[in-house]
């Protein structure tokens, strides 16, 4: 493909996105005579229309609708290509996008990231926060190179590779911790002060499931969207809160108090696109990730 023909890929995705010549003009940094120049010479090559220029914004025509589907895909092949080949065997250089979860940023991505830096020094990473459906999107989209979240369902074309399983147990700091049997009846709950991820968590879904599962109403005194918030919250107060027990490893003024019958368990998974390039950067943050949960004695996944 020339590169004639690829500028044109981009000029007509960057008008497609922003819906007006100038803001992508600006984006592209030429001026807006040329862009509309180039437009319509690619627009002649084609011998179709692409763009609807008649109202206020610009839109893709039906065919263009269709022709820019494929420009990206070409775009984010040509992208992969470009990464293989410029690829360093030895991981003296390389990057990694990764997407994850939030509850995984509070004790699973600092010793991974630590353990990557140590080892490859070179290698690049770019982490994003996402709810899982975004993350298996981006994969597809060829965005992400992996991603970590929970077992499937997962949408065609995305594999799974197990990575150890979660387990979820109620957390109090230590003083607290000493006043309560263990295991504590799940009933017990309904007189105990909680501290809870807010609704738009995964985690918090499984945990409410939990609760409706028992016929348990909890007092939920605080919700918080970050994990950080709770373990501050419940060391510096009588609350609990409900939370993995791998993010008690790190936190030794917090305890964790198994619940009878425990929350169900979740099996963590790495995620990628089926039949994506797959990097030496990715190769060997798969087998870090793996070693890792071994050493810090993580639960196997369950068959």
């Amino acid at each position: 493909m020339a590169a004639l023909e690829l500028r044109h890929l981009r000029y007509l995705l960057a008008v497609a996105e922003h819906g007006t010549f100038t803001r992508a003009a600006e984006e592209l940094h030429i001026s807006q005579p040329t862009l509309s120049q180039q437009i319509r010479q690619l627009e002649r090559t084609l011998g179709v229309q692409l763009l609807d220029r008649s109202g206020r914004t610009v839109r893709l025509t039906d065919a263009g609708s269709v022709y820019a589907d494929h420009a990206r895909r070409a775009l984010r092949d040509l992208a992969a290509a470009e990464r293989a080949v410029h690829d360093v065997k030895d991981l003296s250089r390389g990057h990694l996008h990764l997407g994850l979860t939030p509850t995984f940023t509070a004790y699973l991505i600092g010793p991974l990231t630590a353990e990557l830096h140590t080892l490859h020094p070179g290698i690049g990473l770019t982490l994003t926060e996402m709810p899982q459906d975004r993350i298996e999107a981006a994969l597809l989209a060829g965005d992400l190179d992996l991603g970590i979240a929970f077992a499937g369902p997962h949408p065609p074309s995305i594999a799974a590779t197990p990575l150890f399983t979660e387990t979820l147990s109620l957390v109090t700091g230590a003083a607290r911790a000493r006043e309560l049997p263990g295991p504590l009846p799940a009933d017990a709950l309904k007189d105990e002060q909680l501290a809870l991820l807010s609704a738009d968590f995964t985690t918090r879904a499984h945990i409410d499931a939990y609760f409706a599962g028992q016929r348990v109403r909890p007092r939920i005194t605080v919700e918080a969207n970050s994990i950080q918030a709770l373990t501050e919250i419940v060391r510096r107060t009588p609350l609990a809160t409900v939370l993995p027990d791998a993010v008690t490893h790190d936190h030794p003024h917090l305890t964790p108090v198994p619940l009878d019958p425990p929350l169900p368990a979740r099996t963590v998974t790495l995620l990628h696109r089926e039949g994506a390039y797959e990097s030496a950067a990715t190769r060997a943050f798969t087998r870090l990730a793996h070693d890792l949960v071994r050493t810090r004695g993580y639960a196997p996944p369950r068959p």
